[in-house]
């Protein structure tokens, strides 16, 4: 009984910290914030695996993990208690102060924060007390099958049971409770409605030109030029996803400015709204991997905003931090670049920004990873230098400043196809914002370079899709492509790792032909 013990005991502290926290500052979590705390921990090479081996499941498999950990903790700890009672108490009650700790060590703690792990804390010890207790306690009567009872003569095991099934379901119920809240977001469903009524109603100063049906080859197996939000690559270091309405928005700009603004969203709705087609790319992104995207964004263009606030010409990084804490630095300069077209984004694909993906405003700044560039659900804006501060993802080892690199990735055939001989259709896609796309050439094996044909380009700053005929004899053959972008720069065939600043090297497929 001493195991159960202790996984109720700390199955009860995970539930009523995630309770008190959804009522109070959902971040604040004690599971999610030892997840946190393991995400800011981690050697960067494991968080990079994270990434490639699950993708955008890395924080389910994350949160997963700890819960098990949790368990196989609980099961020691109940093994140790059955010879020394105290140790089931001190394992709960250090679990509970590493929550605590691991609150106090997030980006931005509050007072308001340690009320959950606080709350988690004490319920669990008072829940392993209790319950050992009551497992402990001597029997005052015997029947004639000599099973201990209480003094009402009810067997002890029975009170025993009781109890457990008490608590684990008031567990459920508080846990679910909580789950429940923090799901239910304050209110944001209604809000990015609203928003969303609001971006349809207004009149844009500047309108995205349509994009042609021969953008792209979706027939021979490339994506959709705009991707869908709903498979729209999402990378970022949040486990619970920062709520705010937009009604309860601001965003301060300050730091080496001449004057400090703070601005709602109604503030950015009253200036020119411009609607952008936008190829976003993750610095995590792998050698022909999927990491980009392309969505049509509505914002406020973010230069104007700047230069009405009076950049110090010494400020040569714009440090932008997300409600949850990130961090990331924006060279002043490419901003502020002439038909750059940095935004503040409030829209994506015809509505509000997906909560997952940084309502209700973001930054987009075209030609630059998303980790110097791209953060959600912002909170600050603060211009400063690269010298006077570091930010998240500088602190672990990435370089300062991150323009994409020209790449291009091969969609059809996909790998170990088997195709029938003759013509092969080969198709892909290929980026180099801001510069854009002007060649893409395939091979099979260590044969010709072979003249892709271009799909129409929409923008610079969008990705460029393409498509190649190739005669194939029977056999295995390695498929590889190469692009050449605006300024002859053709993509080096040289492998590196992402880190620090993107990762280079042809994309190749192996397919066998029949």
């Amino acid at each position: 009984m001493a195991i159960l013990v202790e996984l109720l005991a700390i199955a009860a502290a995970v539930a009523s910290g995630h309770l008190v926290a959804a009522l109070v500052a959902p971040a604040s979590s004690p599971f999610v914030a030892v997840g946190d705390a393991v995400v800011r921990l981690s050697p960067q090479p494991v968080v990079e695996f994270a990434k490639s081996a699950f993708g955008t499941a890395d924080k389910p498999v994350l949160l997963t993990g700890i819960g098990v950990l949790l368990v196989l903790l609980g099961a020691l700890a109940g093994l140790a208690a059955r010879r020394r009672a105290a140790v089931g108490t001190v394992a709960v009650a250090v679990l509970g102060l590493l929550a605590v700790a691991a609150v106090l060590t997030g980006p931005v703690p509050t007072a308001t924060d340690l009320a959950a792990p606080v709350v988690a804390l004490v319920v669990g010890v008072a829940v392993q007390r209790g319950l050992d207790r009551l497992a402990r306690r001597p029997g005052t009567t015997r029947t004639g099958g000599g099973g201990a009872r209480d003094g009402d003569g009810v067997p002890r095991r029975t009170v025993l049971a009781g109890a457990s099934a008490a608590v684990a379901a008031g567990t459920l119920v508080v846990g679910g409770t909580g789950l429940a809240l923090s799901s239910a977001g304050s209110g944001i469903a209604a809000s990015r409605a609203a928003l969303t009524g609001r971006l349809a109603a207004a009149t844009l100063a500047e309108t995205a030109p349509p994009v042609p049906a021969s953008a792209a080859f979706p027939q021979l197996g490339t994506v959709p030029f705009v991707t869908p939000n709903a498979d729209f690559y999402r990378i970022d270091v949040a486990l619970t996803i920062p709520a705010v309405r937009a009604e309860d928005w601001s965003l301060r700009v300050h730091g080496r400015v001449g004057r400090e603004l703070v601005l709602t969203a109604d503030d950015l709705l009253r200036r020119p709204l411009v609607q952008r087609t936008i190829t976003m790319t993750c610095v995590s992104n792998t050698v022909g991997g999927n990491l980009v995207s392309t969505a049509d964004f509505v914002g406020v263009e973010l230069a104007p905003l700047l230069l009405e606030a009076g950049v110090d010409p010494a400020a040569d990084q714009i440090v932008s931090t997300s409600r949850d804490g990130w961090t990331a630095g924006t060279p002043t300069a490419t901003v502020l670049e002439p038909g750059r077209g940095a935004l503040l984004a409030l829209g994506m694909n015809g509505e509000a920004l997906p909560v997952e993906h940084g309502f209700p405003v973001r930054m987009v700044v075209p030609g630059l990873y998303g980790y110097v560039s791209a953060t959600k659900w912002l909170a600050d804006i603060e211009l400063t230098t690269f010298a006077e501060r570091s930010v998240y993802w500088r602190d672990r080892g990435w370089a300062e400043r991150a323009p994409i690199k020209t790449q291009c990735r091969i969609d059809a055939p996909v790998g170990f196809s088997r195709l029938p001989a003759g013509r092969v259709q080969v198709a892909g896609v290929a980026w180099a914002q801001p510069v854009g796309i002007t060649a893409v050439e395939v091979r099979a094996d260590d044969g010709p370079w072979v003249r892709a044909e271009l799909a129409t380009e929409v923008n610079p700053n969008t990705w460029r899709m393409w498509r190649a005929e190739l005669d194939l004899s029977p056999g295995s053959h390695t498929l590889t492509a190469r692009a050449t972008d605006r300024r002859g720069l053709v993509q080096t065939d040289v492998r590196v790792d992402p880190i620090p600043d993107g990762a280079t090297g042809w994309p190749s497929t192996i397919v066998t032909v029949v």
